[in-house]
């Protein structure tokens, strides 16, 4: 069932509450009218009605000064015009405007939102419901589901805009500079050197796969010398460059090493000062900017995350929710144990619902008062009497069983004065 429907269903709820309970105190009403009318046809055959007379001609006078009340309240009695009558639709703005000023002199001043949240550890209990699996997939669920609709509501030009100004950045990238400045982080600290020993390890896994390749480019090569001469050559090359590798990687201090390093260095110094180097790196940014803007990057790319995002949200192992979870899962469990980032972000709080408070407290009654302001006048005193109007008639009824109590202690005080 939709929220509309819902709502309508409770509605009509309480419209038929309401009109029971206005039916019973017109029914009482009547049988106060009812009683007192047989109390006058019968009192001089029988005195002692002079007693249920008096209660019913006050409960009469009650129930209907109450019943005007509540009418006047919302409408005018029997549709007459009557002074300060149909209360709340001839003074709905005024109501409005009084409405806009208790909420704001009486919700938004800063003191008193500030002072109710300082009591509460927002964060901590944020933290805590995120950490429980059961909360953190439902908002992962909330942001997976809004990812498809997200993603087709992007406009393919937008995207195509943001990539062409992305890609233009690249021209001004001064390539070989920042590739100097890559190598010379990875060069601090020998930190490059498990990359050479991989490269040494996979070099020798090349020469020791490709031994008959090389024997036939060097049997080609050699057109006039012996197969199993040739053959013994390679083998030979290839065993000693293979015992070469093996020496250089088990030696941290080969010259090879200092070699490769020095041949390292100066390339970081040539990256970094060429002016060959510089243009070399420019060329290179300036066809790939050409490259990629003459390609359809943009709606091939956008078209390839729509297709796989909405894909893995519709499977039930989705990547996407399962990441999700665990990350608000693992930060609600991080938030927690952090006592420091609590008080930080409840500060943060604290700080940013005083700014919003300060900032927007005329205008969020003055938005009320716009809202009151609009409705419907009939309208408004419905929705207020479906409302209240049940607890209004026990009021009639009250009033009734009061005014008739009354009169019979009016009556019994008038015959012991007379006495």
């Amino acid at each position: 069932m939709t929220d509309n429907a819902t709502s309508d269903a409770r509605e009509d709820r309480k419209a038929v509450r309401f009109k029971r309970m206005r039916r019973t105190a017109t029914c009482l009403l009547g049988a106060m009218i009812a009683l007192l009318f047989a109390c006058v046809v019968y009192q001089a055959e029988y005195p002692w009605l002079t007693w249920l007379r008096a209660f019913a001609e006050a409960g009469t006078v009650g129930a209907i000064a109450d019943w005007y009340a509540v009418v006047a309240l919302f409408r005018h009695p029997f549709g007459m015009p009557i002074p300060h009558t149909a209360i709340i639709a001839q003074n709905q703005q005024r109501i409005a405007e009084s409405l806009g000023n208790f909420v704001e002199e009486n919700f938004l001043t800063p003191e008193l939102v500030t002072g109710r949240l300082r009591d509460h550890n927002a964060s901590r209990a944020l933290a805590e419901w995120l950490a429980e699996p059961a909360n953190s997939r439902a908002i992962a669920d909330v942001v997976a589901d809004s990812l498809p609709g997200l993603l087709n509501g992007i406009d393919d030009a937008d995207v195509a805009r943001f990539f062409d100004r992305s890609v233009m950045l690249l021209r001004t990238l001064d390539v070989s500079r920042i590739a100097g400045n890559i190598l010379k982080v990875v060069t601090e600290g020998d930190r490059h050197q498990p990359l050479l020993d991989r490269g040494l390890q996979a070099l020798e896994q090349w020469l020791t796969l490709n031994v008959d390749l090389i024997k036939a480019k060097f049997s080609t090569a050699s057109r006039y010398t012996p197969a199993r001469l040739d053959a013994y050559i390679v083998d030979k090359f290839v065993e000693g460059i293979v015992a070469l590798l093996h020496e250089v990687v088990a030696n941290e201090q080969h010259e090879l090493r200092r070699q490769f390093d020095e041949a390292m260095q100066d390339l970081i110094v040539q990256l970094q000062t060429s002016a060959v180097h510089r243009r070399f790196g420019k060329g290179l940014m300036r066809d790939c900017v050409r490259h990629l803007r003459n390609g359809d990057y943009p709606r091939v790319l956008l078209d390839q995350v729509r297709t796989r995002v909405t894909a893995d949200v519709n499977r039930e192992n989705s990547l996407v929710r399962a990441v999700a979870a665990s990350l608000l899962a693992s930060l609600g469990k991080g938030l927690r144990r952090e006592r420091a980032m609590q008080h930080k972000l409840n500060a943060w709080w604290l700080d940013l619902a005083h700014t919003l408070v300060v900032r927007y407290r005329r205008q969020i009654p003055a938005l009320i008062t716009e809202v009151v302001k609009s409705w419907n006048a009939e309208e408004v005193s419905r929705k207020i009497e479906a409302e209240i109007g049940r607890d209004l008639q026990y009021i009639r009824i009250n009033g009734t069983f009061v005014g008739g109590v009354v009169g019979v202690l009016i009556h019994a005080t008038a015959l012991f004065a007379t006495r």
